[in-house]
């Protein structure tokens, strides 16, 4: 039977053991809602009291535009090779090494600023005692150059698995959101998001548990007073 939402709430809250910190991985194709997951779950489990439990998305490793122009990448930007895959490992390690029980200090992991499309460093603090950490990202299953240093850091990954026509129609979306006219985020979908997204999809079988669309939380619903969609 496929996990509901309260069965990933159940098995995320396991996760910390013996007063060790524990890091969740949460990947999937763009657009695949890797993200909302996150933030969900993060959401929850912190609910009204002391949070335990912090959220450090992947993005925040994007290399910055100035460099993407130097290596003549900044047209695939989101492909592996567009970020600081070792950077991003050595946080995990770093995060890992922290017990998770109010001791040591605060680790500031760098953020993603979606309307500028750029990383800012610090921007996310994760405190002594946080007990579980949730990252998200694509490539946490990839195997090859400093990306495989990822996997071993992460105590579970989960890949969200959407309906592909789904998937595709909310990256749309969410690139028109931060600017693009329509055809040109269709063309970017298409192209260089579905290479990335076939290159993530290769590792699912990796993954510790696949988390079906059932599970995943939708878009937030309109505030009231909101224009329907």
């Amino acid at each position: 039977m496929p996990p509901t939402f309260t069965d990933l709430l159940v098995r995320a809250r396991s996760l910390p053991r013996d007063g060790h910190r524990a890091i969740l991985g949460i990947t999937g194709s763009p657009g695949a809602g890797k993200s909302t997951l996150a933030e969900h779950l993060v959401r929850t489990l912190n609910g009204a009291g002391e949070p335990w439990v912090a959220h450090v998305p992947m993005d925040g490793f994007h290399l910055a535009d100035r460099e993407l122009d130097r290596l003549g990448r900044r047209a695939r930007k989101g492909a592996p090779d567009t970020f600081d895959a070792a950077g991003y490992a050595a946080l995990l390690r770093r995060l890992r090494e922290e017990s998770g029980q109010g001791s040591g200090e605060t680790v500031y992991a760098p953020g993603f600023e979606r309307v500028l499309e750029q990383p800012l460093a610090g921007a996310v603090p994760v405190p002594p005692s946080a007990r579980l950490v949730v990252t998200e990202g694509n490539y946490l299953l990839l195997g090859t150059g400093a990306w495989a240093r990822v996997r071993p850091q992460l105590d579970e990954v989960w890949f969200c698995e959407l309906d592909e026509a789904e998937r595709v129609r909310r990256l749309v979306a969410r690139h028109e959101e931060f600017g693009k006219d329509h055809q040109e985020a269709v063309a970017w979908v298409l192209g260089t998001d579905q290479r990335n997204a076939d290159l993530v999809a290769a590792d699912r079988d990796r993954a510790d548990l696949v988390v079906p669309a059932s599970a995943l939380p939708g878009p937030p619903a309109p505030a009231p007073g909101d224009p329907p969609a």
